[in-house]
């Protein structure tokens, strides 16, 4: 329970779902966590969590899609915190929808937080990761980012940004000897939060819910939903050092989905 001693962690959209249970798998993993979200209530209480486990951790109001808030961020990180040497880039949001009906200002949105925002935190994690001598950074894609699903394209791009955005940052520091490693992880059908945010409007005639249960049902080969935890479970190895020889690539964690 203690891989990551020593080491401080950075999550982005901490404050519920998979995030959180990134920043508090990381914690009882040993390393100090920076809980950063727009819900304040929410982070501040994950940080509370955390600490009352025995962790170290602190919470910072954070847009992702600004960059003098990733600089202002990243630099309070490495004040309070004694550095940077883990990176998640977990901060997402999904608007579904027929392509032909989706406005421009919804497209840039999403594009906004989802790939602009993954830009940004591995353009200045990397610049705080140097001057600590290394590190990993994980970016939370999808199975949207592996293949296409109709009423969801918009998505799907922003998904597949981050996969090969990935793959090019992490040529980039291997080449570099940066001493960083960068890599994906793809969720398929996790039970969270965000699944009661969907607009109901793509949805079936009559139905305002999304359920993920039955969806799981039909999709999954394991026949069940994910867990947040187990999405934890797999950014915790990649940042680990049982992962010292991984980089570039992408970790599904679907069920079985896109087999």
């Amino acid at each position: 329970m203690a891989r990551l001693q020593g080491r401080v962690a950075l999550v982005t959209g901490g404050a519920s779902g998979i995030g959180r249970a990134c920043a508090e798998r990381l914690a009882e993993e040993g390393a100090a966590v920076a809980v950063t979200d727009i819900q304040e209530a929410l982070g501040r209480e994950v940080v509370a969590g955390i600490e009352a486990a025995g962790g170290k951790a602190a919470f910072y109001a954070h847009d992702v899609t600004s960059e003098p808030a990733w600089e202002q961020v990243v630099a309070a990180v490495q004040a309070d915190l004694g550095g940077l040497s883990i990176l998640v880039n977990n901060a997402g949001i999904g608007i579904g929808g027929s392509i032909v009906d989706m406005t421009l200002e919804d497209w840039q949105r999403q594009q906004a937080i989802n790939l602009d925002g993954v830009f940004l935190g591995v353009k200045h994690g990397i610049r705080a990761m140097r001057e600590a001598g290394g590190g990993a950074i994980i970016n939370l894609s999808s199975v949207a980012g592996l293949k296409g699903a109709a009423n969801l394209a918009a998505y799907n791009a922003t998904k597949g940004g981050v996969r090969l955005f990935t793959k090019g940052v992490a040529l980039e520091c291997a080449r570099s000897g940066w001493n960083i490693r960068v890599n994906s992880v793809h969720p398929g059908i996790i039970d969270t939060p965000i699944w009661g945010k969907i607009d109901a409007v793509p949805l079936a005639e009559g139905a305002n819910t999304v359920d993920i249960d039955a969806m799981a049902a039909f999709a999954v080969p394991l026949g069940r939903t994910g867990t947040a935890r187990q999405i934890a479970d797999g950014v915790v190895f990649l940042a680990s050092d049982e992962a010292s020889y991984i980089t570039g690539t992408e970790l599904v964690i679907d069920g079985g989905m896109t087999a």
